[in-house]
């Protein structure tokens, strides 16, 4: 059964690992890969990578992508939305501890920002605003 509006947005607000589907090559199946998201119902979807990253140059080309978030328990449920990049800002300390909280535990916020900070180098925040839904709950399978 397709999912109400309030319940899509509800759905999608949750913390689940998204599956970011863009165009890269017009020979090629989408790029998919996981990742961490935030959305809040009615508002813009946003993710966190890097500038030169092959999914970030993807999503400039493409000029939009799509994610799928799901779950399997306590029922089989998907929302998937697609539609198009708003902007692309510079990422900020508060936008990067905003995302690892919403994932991690908080004892271990600090350690994984300081992993980023050190390891994996400065992020960018893309927004999408989402345009075309899909969603089904199969209830209990």
């Amino acid at each position: 059964m397709a999912l109400s509006t309030e319940e899509r947005e509800k759905f999608l607000a949750e913390p689940h690992i998204g599956a970011l589907s863009v165009t890269e090559r017009p020979d090629r199946a989408p790029l998919t890969m996981p990742l961490w998201y935030q959305y809040t119902p009615g508002g813009e979807l946003w993710i966190r990578t890097l500038p030169e990253s092959r999914k970030m140059k993807a999503i400039d080309a493409a000029g939009r992508f799509s994610l799928l978030a799901q779950r399997a328990t306590p029922t089989v449920r998907y929302v998937s939305v697609e539609g198009p990049v708003l902007r692309t800002e510079p990422d900020s300390p508060a936008r990067a501890r905003e995302m690892a909280g919403r994932y991690l535990p908080e004892e271990k916020v600090e350690e994984y920002l300081e992993f980023e900070r050190t390891r994996v180098g400065e992020h960018v925040v893309v927004f999408l605003r989402p345009e075309h839904w899909l969603s089904l709950d199969m209830g209990a399978v």
